[in-house]
């Protein structure tokens, strides 16, 4: 009878410490689920809920960007932002972005001139990319960095030679990137970012621009 005993509680006992191992795995399951996954400043869970709303609906990802900039005096300019569209919702921002030009250039010198701000909306486009690549690699990031430089021959700018461009032959572009990712994975993730940063498509592609004029 004792034997038959000491069976019954092994057996319960046995039963209990898988209940229990069973009880923290899914406590474990809950809670990644419930709580984000930070890396770099990113929540990937975030990301992925974004992924998967435009893979089941790519209208949802159809983004649309409006600015409105206002002269302000000399070279100085202030362009607003003050909305956004998403999936065809509009969304409120309020931000100003100010440019002027050096004091060589007439300008006051009070703000970045409209080439250093053009390359800063490319380096700026193209770190998202690295940044959220890196995260949803697991990668963890220590410093990141990109320089870009050009060089304009201001003849094109005034007029005076029809064979000089207004504008630049090359923008020349270096990464630097540190993280506890190993240089291929660095590498890919940089093809990515050449491959679908929004920015650098832009710079690098002709984009069509309608203007027109309205006089008032």
């Amino acid at each position: 009878m004792r034997d038959v005993y000491q069976i019954w509680l092994s057996a319960l006992l046995l039963y209990l410490e898988v209940i229990e191992t069973l009880h923290q795995r899914i406590i474990s399951m809950v809670m990644q689920d419930v709580q984000p996954q930070t890396i770099n400043g990113i929540d990937t869970h975030a990301v992925t809920e974004l992924l998967d709303m435009v893979v089941q609906d790519f209208t949802q990802g159809i983004t649309k960007f409006e600015v409105t900039t206002a002269w302000a005096g000399g070279t100085a300019t202030a362009t607003r932002v003050e909305s956004w569209q998403l999936g065809g919702n509009t969304l409120p921002r309020k931000f100003t972005i100010r440019t002027d030009e050096p004091e060589e250039f007439c300008g006051g010198n009070t703000a970045p001139n409209p080439q250093e701000t053009l390359m800063a909306a490319m380096n700026a486009c193209m770190t998202v990319g690295y940044v959220v690549g890196c995260a949803m690699h697991g990668i963890e990031l220590e410093m990141l960095e990109i320089e870009s430089e050009g060089e304009l021959d201001l003849r094109g700018f005034f007029g005076l030679d029809d064979t000089v461009k207004p504008g630049y032959d090359k923008i020349q572009c270096t990464v630097h990137i540190k993280g506890n990712g190993t240089p291929e994975q660095f590498q890919a993730i940089h093809e990515t970012v050449m491959a679908t940063s929004p920015n650098f498509w832009n710079i690098t592609n002709a984009v069509s621009v309608k203007p027109s004029l309205s006089v008032e």
